[in-house]
């Protein structure tokens, strides 16, 4: 797992001891990026598209037209310009839950569909492979959803227009990811159509999963070889925002724990019975992780774990699409994990 990513999974402060855990075996090393093919379209972009200018969190930038060789740096931003019908000719290799291909069954399954290939992937692991993106020769960068720093920007930028997150990194929602997508590749009716079916598959879900309506929920990062700290996942965290998409409330002490970090707190184990909520979502590395937690003096206090209110996921390419939701992944995450949760909030 690169570190990049677990720093939306955990904080800076155990970047260190992650990296040097069995996760970090998830990473597949460098990828050296191939000369990308042009990649097919399914849609055109609208009449007097171009140009247009795009403001972000490092400036704006400007796409004066509609651009053919589209990259994407982040862990979404493949998925929104896919579902508007356009390829990206390079995407980030997912080395944490990424099948085979460092891609995922989502995206393989919409690529399928427009009988296309599959686009160069190159790493984020330690650092941005830009040398790997500049052998794509882009006509633009798409960094809606990711962490890339101004250094990164300013190194992006000398390739080609990019345009980086719209405020905090890591934290921009599906529906800002799909509307930037839309702009920068002219097809905003069609992003707009892709919303509404995406927000009309939610709505079913919220309709047939009436159990979980108004429920309170903490999602948590646990570490087994060290629970002296509870990480909990905020309100503006992607995985948290979908779940309230889906009916649920981020849990009010969750909320008490804002800080300067936008999605991510930690708090010592030992506040652990003032961590409530009607459940208790996290992931797993071990089947038998969820016992040791619940087996703890001290996290085994958190209520909805004590309760038996809880939800420890697996299965990492579930987990990837939790933490990732999408046009394209909500359908999974829908189908795979939410059952999982109404388990969950049921005691079952």
């Amino acid at each position: 797992m690169k570190p990049r990513f677990i720093a939306r999974w955990a904080t800076p402060a155990v970047v260190a001891v992650l990296a040097a855990t069995s996760l970090a075996g998830c990473s597949t090393g460098s990828t050296e990026a191939k000369e990308a093919p042009e990649q097919k379209e399914v849609a055109q972009a609208e009449e007097g598209a171009f140009p247009v200018t795009i403001k972000h969190s490092y400036g704006e930038t400007t796409v004066a037209e509609e651009p053919k060789r589209v990259v994407t740096v982040s862990w979404t931003d493949q998925d929104a310009v896919l579902a508007l019908g356009v390829v990206p000719v390079g995407a980030v290799k997912l080395t944490w839950g990424g099948n085979a291909a460092g891609s995922t069954d989502w995206f393989d399954a919409e690529l399928k569909e427009l009988d296309a290939e599959q686009p160069t992937r190159f790493n984020y692991d330690q650092a941005l492979d830009v040398d790997a993106i500049a052998k794509l020769s882009p006509d633009v960068i798409i960094a809606a959803n990711s962490g890339i720093t101004k250094q990164d920007y300013a190194k992006l930028t000398k390739i080609a227009p990019t345009v980086a997150p719209p405020g905090a990194i890591w934290v921009t929602s599906w529906q800002d990811s799909l509307d930037i997508a839309g702009q920068v590749l002219g097809r905003n009716k069609l992003a707009d159509q892709v919303e509404a079916d995406t927000n009309k598959a939610i709505e079913e879900a919220k309709a047939a999963n009436p159990d979980i309506q108004g429920k309170s929920v903490l999602f948590s990062y646990l570490n087994a070889a060290d629970l002296s700290q509870v990480g909990i996942y905020l309100a503006e965290d992607n995985r948290v925002r979908i779940l309230t998409e889906l009916g649920m409330v981020s849990a009010p002490a969750a909320e008490k724990l804002k800080g300067t970090d936008p999605y991510y707190a930690q708090v010592s184990a030992e506040r652990s019975s003032e961590l409530e909520s009607d459940v208790f979502l996290t992931y797993i590395e071990q089947p038998t992780d969820l016992e040791t937690f619940k087996k703890d003096k001290l996290v085994g206090q958190i209520p909805a774990l004590k309760s038996g209110n809880v939800y420890g996921e697996a299965d990492k390419h579930i987990g990837l699409a939790i933490t990732n939701p999408s046009p394209l992944s909500i359908p999974y995450l829908i189908e795979h994990f939410l059952p999982n949760v109404v388990k969950a909030a049921t005691g079952s």
